[in-house]
């Protein structure tokens, strides 16, 4: 079996998970992106996108839920990242199902 460990620091975690989430609904938006960069400013966010375009949505949640765990993510750090994620879904002045239903499900991988 595949192992889907990475390296990523927690600003690289939190890029990844925000890109995963702008595509929700297939559809990253300007709004989303300059959004991402606000939050990551002194990330080059280049290569984590290009690694999340590398990735199906089964790497894609692997890696997410083994970074979750190699950084040891506490309660409150969680809350703040969902805090983010639900603002990204905001920033485009849409929250559609798609989006809705990633955030669920994101939500059991985040809080684990």
């Amino acid at each position: 079996m595949e192992e889907f460990n990475t390296n990523w620091t927690r600003d690289e975690l939190k890029a990844y998970i925000l890109i995963h989430c702008s595509n929700a609904d297939f559809d990253e938006s300007e709004a989303e992106t300059n959004y991402i960069k606000s939050k990551l400013q002194d990330l080059n966010i280049a290569p984590i996108h290009a690694e999340y375009e590398g990735d199906n949505d089964y790497q894609s949640i692997q890696k997410i839920r083994s970074s979750m765990d190699r950084l040891q993510y506490d309660s409150a750090s969680v809350e703040v990242l969902e805090k983010e994620i639900k603002e990204l879904f905001l920033s485009d002045g849409s929250y559609d199902t798609l989006e809705k239903n990633l955030f669920i499900g994101l939500k059991r991988i985040l809080e684990k």
